[in-house]
């Protein structure tokens, strides 16, 4: 499905590589794409590198870009802002649209729009400067876990045991966020469901079960050790893999997600109920990330998984002036 011959490369057109932006996810994310780039060239695409965080607007109009690879992670890459202005360019891109992106990057809206739809998400809290943290911590119980709503890569999460923990994991989110979330405990297996396509043919790959050093999968253990220890599949009973499956799928198209994301969730010890944690409509593209390890488990490799992405870009919006569609 995803070989691609010397004809279909040409057909594609010259192709930017969006990376590395001014998110504090930039690390990564020239990670993410410096492995895209890399892939595509291999299948020889015309493709090139544009960093956002450098480069400007105008500069990415001036290319002439006929589609590009979105391997931008967190705020003005993955939340919508890039997406609107793609769009007001005539640019067709990569993964979801502009209201996906930025319900997905806000952890809020996204506990909202699911619960709306009936999916299970842990009990939650939006706090202020002025917010009653004991009483919360009554609420929703302890241990619980405080972040920001708006980033991503674990970056400004605490889990806090004592009532006397709350303000600290407070402060170090709120200094990320206009708002924090405070989100109950689920104790249990660590899961991610990485999905591919749009609407009635998203289909999701096999799940991945995450077992970092403590239980503790923070951006170190994301993406600079080998620690963490990945299972893929994850070893689940088959009617088990299939709900877990089927919710994450749910959660991404209420969402209005597409092209391709990832779908966190954790399956509770005590009674093997699935909780969905939050979206990913950019998901990382580096040497540890889980999609790829996703698309490897179902005989994809991580050249042939950047293509199929690539050929699914498109404009969303009514009206935006679409180039012809590319029929590879």
């Amino acid at each position: 499905m995803n070989h691609i011959t010397p004809t279909e490369a040409q057909a594609l057109g010259k192709v930017g590589v969006l990376f590395g932006g001014r998110s504090a996810e930039r690390e990564v994310s020239l990670m993410s794409g410096a492995g895209v780039l890399k892939a595509l060239l291999s299948k020889g695409i015309d493709a090139h590198p544009f960093d956002t965080g450098l480069r400007t607007l105008a500069e990415l109009a001036a290319e002439q870009f006929d589609r590009v690879f979105i391997a931008l992670h967190g705020r003005f890459g993955e939340d919508g802002s890039l997406q609107g202005a793609l769009e007001q360019l005539g640019i067709p891109y990569t993964g979801s649209g502009v209201m996906a992106c930025a319900v997905g990057m806000d952890k809020i809206a996204t506990k909202i729009v699911w619960l709306m739809h009936g999916l299970p998400t842990p009990q939650y809290a939006v706090l202020d400067n002025g917010a009653d943290l004991a009483k919360v911590a009554a609420e929703l119980g302890l241990p619980l876990i405080v972040k920001p709503p708006h980033e991503g890569s674990s970056i400004g999460i605490t889990k806090v045991g004592a009532v006397e923990e709350f303000q600290a994991a407070y402060d170090i989110a709120a200094a990320l966020d206009d708002s924090v979330l405070a989100e109950a405990f689920v104790t249990g297996r660590e899961l991610t469901v990485a999905i591919l396509g749009r609407g009635v043919n998203a289909r999701a790959l096999p799940i991945v079960e995450i077992v970092a050093p403590k239980g503790n999968y923070d951006y170190q253990n994301k993406y600079f050790t080998d620690d963490t220890q990945y299972f893929c599949p994850a070893v689940l009973e088959p009617a088990l893999a299939a709900e877990v499956r089927r919710i994450a799928v749910e959660a991404y198209r209420t969402l209005g997600c597409e092209g391709w994301g990832r779908v966190d969730v954790l399956l509770r010890e005590s009674d093997q109920k699935p909780f969905l944690l939050e979206a990913n409509t950019s998901p990382g593209m580096t040497s540890h990330s889980l999609v790829p390890m996703a698309a490897r488990a179902e005989g994809i490799s991580y050249e042939d998984l950047c293509v199929e992405i690539l050929r699914a870009a498109r404009l969303k919006m009514a009206g935006s002036a679409t180039p012809a569609a590319v029929q590879v």
